[in-house]
């Protein structure tokens, strides 16, 4: 992991098209600006393992997580 200190109004570039701003600092929160293109999918982590899960069940695969080994009893 590459970890990146910035100050309040500077930028972090990700390739040629993905421009990161940290745009407000209050205590243990960072506003962050993010200019993407609209082909460059970007999500809070909450929502993409969201989106992941209801991808699967679309696909008829089970929930992350579980092994299939039934309800526990030995």
């Amino acid at each position: 992991m590459l970890l990146l200190t910035r100050k309040l109004g500077e930028n972090i570039r990700i390739g040629d098209d993905v421009k990161i701003t940290i745009v407000e600092v209050k205590g243990n929160h960072v506003k962050l600006g993010i200019d993407a293109p609209p082909s460059v999918k970007v999500h809070r982590e909450e929502i993409y393992e969201r989106i992941q899960e209801e991808n699967r069940r679309a696909q008829g695969l089970k929930p992350e997580g579980t092994d299939g080994a039934g309800s526990g009893s030995k």
